[in-house]
């Protein structure tokens, strides 16, 4: 059995996202102790920023007129393409940054697609838990509801597109505890904290039956 673990935080030893991927991974490796784990971090070993532009133009080329540089962006991309496509299962964590989705971790996506192709299901079927954090809150009745536009578009690609069985994890209220302006707030974030806990917890147990 083999898991493909994703992380995306660009500070992973103090990453709320890492911590609650962990408690999912630690059901499924439980459960599999022979597995095998492919981990990509792209907070510590970042993808190249031009990569996907040279695996696209390469894509449309003919092959012997392709550069070496875009021979080695699609070659990347069919490998990232094939870590997501030979995984029995799956764990992403992904913070939200600037009420989005990072650059290093669209340039993942990008590649992979460059890989796969626009509509190729590489998850099909397969069980994939998406671990996302929040530093604000950003739900029903809040300042700043409707500005997560990075969960939207995870749930559209992994769901959507490679058509994963996707469970969502998400905790909000990341940052109260360090930003004295959110000191009101940090009851409801260590509620947020211990819910999350829980069904990450859960969510690792669907994994490791599969």
């Amino acid at each position: 059995m083999n898991l493909f673990r994703l992380d995306a935080s660009i500070l992973p030893a103090t990453s709320a996202s890492a911590e609650i991927a962990d408690i999912a991974e630690a059901e499924w490796a439980a459960a599999h102790p022979g597995g095998t784990v492919t981990r990509r971090h792209l907070g510590t070993d970042a993808l190249p920023a031009d990569a996907w532009a040279l695996a696209t133009t390469g894509g449309g080329t003919p092959d012997p007129d392709r550069t070496p540089a875009q021979r080695e962006a699609l070659a990347l991309g069919a490998t990232l393409a094939d870590e997501l496509r030979t995984a029995d299962a799956a764990i992403l964590a992904v913070p939200l940054y600037n009420y989005g989705v990072s650059q290093h971790f669209k340039t993942w996506v990008d590649l992979v697609i460059a890989g796969a192709g626009p509509t190729t299901p590489l998850l099909k079927g397969t069980p994939t838990v998406l671990v996302t954090t929040l530093g604000g809150g950003y739900g029903p009745g809040t300042p700043r509801e409707g500005w997560d536009h990075s969960t939207p578009y995870l749930e559209r690609v992994l769901g959507d597109i490679w058509e994963a069985d996707l469970t969502v994890v998400k905790r909000e209220l990341t940052l109260a505890a360090v930003n004295p302006a959110m000191e009101s707030l940090r009851d409801l974030a260590a509620e947020h904290h211990t819910r999350a806990r829980e069904a990450a917890r859960e969510a690792g147990r669907v994994l490791a039956k599969h």
